[in-house]
């Protein structure tokens, strides 16, 4: 459990808080496997007997002051008796991972019966849409084959299809056998008949292991519906010109009450996988995609503000649902034209999924992103709950989940791998914050309760193996955080976190963006760095007046010169505001690729997020030799570097950039067994998604791909015009914010 805090040293009380301009929270990657130190949690069983506040209902910690009979709250300070259970385990503290260590994570007993345990296997189901291309058909095969090598033995595949009807594969005998059923096209329509009745659902999920080639032999049979095959099912124009064809939420329906009947059963989550390429247009949950296109130009509304937000609440009732029948959904979309994820995205994000874009086939990292996706551990039907000591308290919360209709900051994510990072941010409970004279320290405690499916153990007798029993394990990890209080402004702005900053900024933005509209999102950050600027220059007495008490100009410092953990911030903002998640439609930004992009950096942990918003580029001398490890995104830079061989990490990009000017006898590309590729292969294995890969030689091949991320010549508001003074510009325009904010 990775938490980073905005910063290390809260403020002391809200005047502070609202004197610093900086968020004030944290972010939270509650199944990393180690913490932001790269430090694993102490281990323990009997999760259930761990000592709670009976004032607060925070858990027993090492923060805590214990007594023989008794012990004292960490966040509130509330006296607890203990158990004399309590009292004789605590007599060997070494023994109980509670007393060792403020990061743990214990074991905690499963209701149910045994066998109920280990009889839940994995389910993992493939939808594929039909109504599309021979181009996105090959893809999803590839796609789907890189799946069944990431599969784990005892795991149970289903494949379904999708067009005008739907289609259901029996593999399990010599010959896969489907089965379809038809979809009615009236947008309140349902299906005529049950799913289960088509085919009983255990004929349907295959076992993997011994399955495995006839699941490909099925994949292999896989074609487009031709336009003569949807005639009769689709409805038609009145020239004959063919409606429809997609049938998507009428399939996931009948999918999920399908699967349902045996959760808890057979399974303890299910996932589901759907290949979609292009918008639902048929029976019920089809989408209008004439929303998108001129008609906004000519009623002069703001695109943007009509564009992301949803359509339809059909496909969030829709995640309800998945929940309900214990599955996750995942979206693949590949395809170049409108798809509305705006309204899409709900179905995977509530449901514990995520939404993956590739706007063509051509050069998808699809089956990477499977194969990495599924060789990942996952835990699911968390819940996840932040305490504070009583002085503050969590304000909003961000992320991937949906909160407990009953109880306050808590939050449930129905599957949740290690990269996945939620944030929240602090108010204080009263005026008066934190005492300045007292040794109590602010606390902040976050439990995660999960759970993981455990595969077949390897035992018995030798050379034996029982057959295909994964059992499941319920845990609880339990962190526990002391802060520091800063006692003037430059301790605050000294212990900044500027990643964690962006990540708050970025949730922050985004809901602006869905709420008002991309510009008010821009207009958002800008100001709020302003504000920043205005309240440092203050701090700092870099501010001189008159006698009059006049403001005095050109006395700005725009750059935190006396502030090193605030300098990455004006580049952080100038960078976000050319990112196309704050771009605008009229710019030629996609709002699919646009809403992708919120789903993505709204789940990414901060380090990643600051590759995404302003990536690192780095130097070689040669493929072998590191030259500098970090440079400004700019041609001089590269200019100045003198190097031959760039690479820029841009998250879901990795370009390597041989200028023009280099050595002939570099070879290009670079050689698989240098320190360039080892440094590639790594970065691509720490990260939740596959970079797609692009080698450059400058002066010979096409560099639009690798200048376009060199954004500090580039001006802001995107005119596309690149100009000497880009970022210079933008803080010049800041100093003018900042003036105008202290007259």
């Amino acid at each position: 459990m990775a938490v980073r805090a905005t910063v290390s040293r809260f403020p002391i009380d809200p005047d502070a808080q609202e004197v610093s301009g900086v968020p004030w929270g944290v972010t939270v990657t509650p199944f990393a496997s180690k913490d932001e130190n790269g430090l694993p949690p102490v281990y323990g069983s009997d999760g259930h007997l761990l000592p709670r506040c009976e004032n607060c209902y925070a858990y027993f910690n090492t923060y805590c002051e214990l007594d023989q009979w008794a012990w004292n709250c960490s966040l509130c300070g509330t006296l607890n008796g203990l158990s004399s259970e309590a009292v004789t385990r605590y007599a060997h503290p070494q023994s109980c991972a509670e007393m060792t260590s403020s990061f743990i994570d214990l074991e905690l007993p499963m209701e149910g019966s045994e066998e109920e345990m280990t009889q839940a296997r994995p389910v993992y189901v493939a939808a594929v849409d039909l109504a599309s291309s021979e181009e996105f058909l090959e893809l999803t095969k590839s796609a789907l084959q890189a799946a069944l090598e990431a599969l784990a033995p005892g795991s149970l595949f289903g494949l379904a299809t999708f067009s005008h009807k739907i289609g259901l594969y029996d593999v399990q005998g010599p010959i896969p056998i489907v089965k379809n059923v038809f979809i009615p096209p009236d947008p309140e329509g349902s299906l005529p008949v049950e799913l289960e009745d088509v085919m009983p659902l255990l004929h349907f999920l295959a076992p993997v292991e011994t399955c495995k080639d006839r699941i490909t032999s099925a994949l292999e049979t896989l074609r487009p519906t031709t336009s003569w095959e949807r005639t009769p099912g689709a409805g038609q124009g009145l020239d004959g010109v063919l409606i429809g064809g997609r049938g998507f939420g009428v399939a996931m329906e009948a999918l999920f009450n399908y699967l349902g009947s045996e959760y808890g059963n057979t399974f303890a989550l299910a996932r589901v996988f759907a290949f979609l390429s292009g918008p639902p247009d048929y029976g019920a949950g089809q989408l209008d995609t004439r929303r998108y296109g001129e008609q906004y130009a000519s009623k002069g509304e703001d695109a943007d503000r009509a564009l992301l937000p949803e359509q339809t609440p059909f496909y969030k009732d829709l995640a309800t649902v998945a929940v309900q029948a214990g599955v996750s959904v995942d979206i693949f979309a590949v395809t170049n034209e409108y798809t509305d994820l705006a309204s899409l995205k709900f179905l995977s994000i509530e449901s514990g999924g995520s939404l993956f874009f590739h706007s063509n086939t051509d050069d998808s990292t699809l089956p990477q992103d499977m194969y990495r996706m599924l060789s990942r551990p996952y835990a699911f039907n968390c819940i996840l709950r932040l305490r504070t000591s009583s002085e503050f308290k969590p304000g909003h919360s961000y992320g991937h989940f949906f909160a407990d209709p009953q109880y306050e900051n808590v939050q449930h994510i129905i599957c949740c791998d290690s990269f996945a990072t939620y944030a929240y941010d602090f108010d204080f409970a009263n005026t008066s914050g934190f005492s300045r004279h007292t040794s109590e320290q602010p606390m902040v405690q976050i439990a995660f309760q999960y759970t993981v499916v455990v595969p077949p153990e390897e035992l018995s007798s030798p050379g034996s193996l029982r057959r295909g029993k994964h059992s499941l394990k319920r845990r609880l990890r339990i962190r526990t955080m002391q802060f520091g209080t800063a006692q003037n402004i430059s301790e605050l702005y000294n212990s900044v976190d500027p990643e964690a900053v962006l990540s708050l900024l970025v949730h922050k933005v985004i809901l602006a963006s869905l709420e008002q509209g991309v510009r008010e999102g821009r207009v958002l950050l800008h100001d709020w760095l302003v504000i920043l600027t205005a309240q440092y220059n203050e701090a700092f007495k870099l501010v001189r007046y008159n006698n009059g008490g006049g403001l005095m100009t050109g006395q700005i410092d725009n750059a935190f010169t006396q502030c090193p953990q605030l300098q990455d911030l004006p580049r952080l903002v100038f960078a976000l505001l050319r990112n196309p998640l704050l771009r605008f439609h009229e710019e030629g930004v996609h709002p699919d690729y646009q809403i992708y992009l919120h789903c993505l950096f709204s789940a990414l942990e901060p380090s990643s997020l600051h590759r995404a918003a302003y990536p690192v580029l780095m130097s070689y001398s040669t493929p072998d030799k590191q030259a500098y490890p970090r440079h400004s995104l700019s041609h001089a830079a590269l200019i100045t570097s003198g190097s031959p061989i760039f690479l820029l990490d841009a998250f879901t990009t990795l370009i390597v950039f041989y200028s023009s000017t280099a050595d002939p006898s570099l070879p290009f590309p670079p050689p698989h067994d240098c320190l360039l590729r080892t440094t590639i292969n790594r970065l691509k294995q720490e990260r939740s998604i596959s970079p797609k890969l692009i080698f450059i030689h400058g002066g010979q091949d096409d560099a639009t791909a690798f200048e376009n991320y060199l954004i500090e010549e580039q001006d802001v508001d995107g005119s596309g015009l690149t100009s000497v003074m880009g970022f210079v510009t933008f803080l010049e325009d800041i100093t003018q914010g900042v003036l105008e904010y202290l007259k």
